[in-house]
C-alpha cells in the first residue's frame, strides 16, 4: 500500500500541461469506445473485463503473490490478440461509421430538381403505404438504401425492379401472400427486391424497451441499420405502430406527418447554398421546397 501511495505522489510531482493533454486524449479514446459499444452485449462483457483487471491489479499490488503475479504477467500479452477477436463486430461497426462521415447521400448525390422530385414522390408513396398498413395492422419492413450496398440481401429475396407505389407495397405486405414475409429493399427510387432476409440485431436496445410487441421485424430492421447506413421502416403487426430504425436507434410511434418529415430529414436533406447554382447566387425555384426541414 505504501508503495502505491509513493507512486501516486511521484506522479503528482511531475504533473504539467502535457500531462493534461495526455489524460484528455485517453479520456476521449475511452469515451469514444464506450459510445460505440453502447446498447450492445459487448458493453456488458467490457465491464466484466475492466472489473477483472482492477481486481487483479489490486491483489497483485497489495499482496506479495509471486506465482500469481508471474501467471498474470505471462498471460497479459495474449490479451492483445484476444480483445480484437472478442470485439470484432463492434470494431468493424465503429470503422464503418467513421468511413461514412464524408459520404454523400445516395438518393440525392445527383441532386437535380428531377431527382429530388422523384425522391419526394417516393417518400410520399412509402408514407401512404405505411399509414394504410398501420390502420390494417399488416406488418411490414421497408429498407431504403442510402450509400452502403445491400446486394447480398436482395439477392436472397425476389428481384422486382418495380416502380414504387403505395398500392404495390400494400399488395406485397398483404398477409399470406408469397412476398409478405421479409423486407422490401428500395434503391434509387425503385423497389429492387421483396421477401429479403435481413440480419437480426444482437444489441440490447429492444430488450430495454417496455413493449413486448417488438418481434423479428423490429429486430431485423434494427439489425440492418446497425451494419449499414440504410433507413428501415417497420410497421408492427400487433399494434400497428410505425417505427424507423437508423444507425442502431429507433424512432417510434410515428404518425403520417412525422413519418414523412423524418424520411425527408434522412433521405432528402436541404440543398446547401451554392452547391449547384453558384457560390454567390442562388435561384429560388419551386423545387427547393421539396427539401424543407421537418417540423
Amino acid at each position: 500500500m505504501q508503495e502505491l501511495i509513493n507512486n501516486f505522489l511521484f506522479i503528482l510531482e511531475r504533473f504539467d500541461w502535457t500531462s493534461v493533454i495526455d489524460i484528455a486524449l485517453v479520456t476521449i479514446f475511452f469515451a469514444f469506445l464506450l459510445y460505440m459499444l453502447r446498447d450492445t452485449e459487448a458493453l456488458t462483457l467490457l465491464r466484466g473485463v475492466f472489473l477483472v483487471v482492477i481486481l487483479i491489479t489490486l491483489v497483485t499490488s497489495l499482496v506479495n503473490l509471486p506465482a500469481f503475479s508471474w501467471l498474470v504477467n505471462t498471460i497479459a500479452p495474449a490479451m492483445i490478440f484476444v480483445i480484437p477477436v472478442i470485439f470484432a463486430p463492434e470494431i468493424r461497426r465503429a470503422l464503418e461509421r467513421v468511413g461514412r462521415i464524408s459520404n454523400i447521400d445516395f438518393l440525392t448525390r445527383r441532386s437535380g430538381p428531377k431527382t429530388r422530385e422523384r425522391t419526394e414522390n417516393t417518400l410520399q408513396e412509402i408514407t401512404k403505404a405505411a399509414v394504410r398498413l398501420s390502420e390494417r395492422r399488416h406488418g411490414a419492413l421497408i429498407v431504403i438504401r442510402r450509400n452502403d450496398f445491400l446486394n447480398q440481401y436482395y439477392k436472397n429475396g425476389v428481384y422486382l425492379n418495380a416502380d414504387i407505389s403505395a398500392e404495390l407495397l400494400l399488395q406485397i405486405f398483404y398477409p399470406n401472400t408469397p412476398l409478405h414475409d421479409g423486407a422490401v429493399i428500395i434503391e434509387d427510387n425503385h423497389i429492387s427486391a421483396a421477401a429479403c432476409v435481413m440480419p437480426l440485431s444482437a444489441s440490447g436496445v429492444l430488450n430495454s424497451l417496455p413493449e413486448r410487441s417488438m418481434g423479428l421485424r423490429h429486430r431485423a430492421g434494427l439489425g440492418i441499420s446497425e451494419i449499414s447506413d440504410a433507413v428501415a421502416l417497420v410497421v408492427s403487426e400487433e399494434t400497428g405502430s410505425i417505427s424507423i430504425a437508423y444507425q442502431g436507434r429507433f424512432i417510434r410511434r410515428l404518425d403520417g406527418e412525422r413519418l414523412l418529415n423524418t424520411l425527408r430529414a434522412f433521405l432528402l436533406p436541404e440543398e446547401l447554398p451554392g452547391k449547384r447554382l453558384g457560390i454567390f447566387k442562388r435561384k429560388n425555384t419551386e423545387n427547393e421546397t421539396l427539401g424543407e426541414k421537418p417540423k
